[in-house]
């Protein structure tokens, strides 16, 4: 599971749809409605907060929004608890640019065109994130 702290335009459209499905599958995990992925790090962030369901909803709302900037279709209707993606999680400049690393390397490997792009700009984070100074995050796995 990768749920992005880069912002969803940032991703392509193979990383936009499977952050999409990601993050569903995450939601599910916070309202009680699967067994699976309980344990999955990247939950910590969400789970920390007082509503983590808003905020995963905050979250999905922001990959809703490029989607539609791009002209898909994606199903706000899956969104249990949508709301305004605003700058309310901290990410740490250092898991912004890993991520950003490990980004460029899917794109390079699938997604000429996506990585061309990728190599012309910034790391900028997700609608919901400020950034902060600080390394990796704790969570991050390798």
């Amino acid at each position: 599971m990768r749920i992005w702290s880069l912002h969803p335009g940032s991703l392509d459209r193979a990383g936009l749809v499977a952050c999409w499905r990601e993050t569903l599958l995450a939601q599910a995990v916070l309202v009680g409605a699967t067994r699976g992925y309980r344990r999955h790090p990247q939950l910590e962030r969400f789970r920390a907060e007082l509503d983590p369901v808003e905020v995963i909803g905050a979250y999905l709302t922001g990959l809703a929004d490029e989607a539609d900037r791009r002209g898909y279709r994606f199903d706000r209707g899956r969104i249990v608890a949508p709301a305004d993606p605003r700058p309310e999680l901290a990410v740490t400049d250092g898991q912004l640019g890993h991520e950003w690393a490990h980004l460029g390397r899917k794109l390079e490997a699938r997604s000429p065109d996506d990585a061309r792009r990728w190599r012309a700009s910034e790391p900028r984070p997700h609608p919901l994130f400020r950034v902060v100074p600080g390394g990796v995050a704790d969570w991050e796995r390798g």
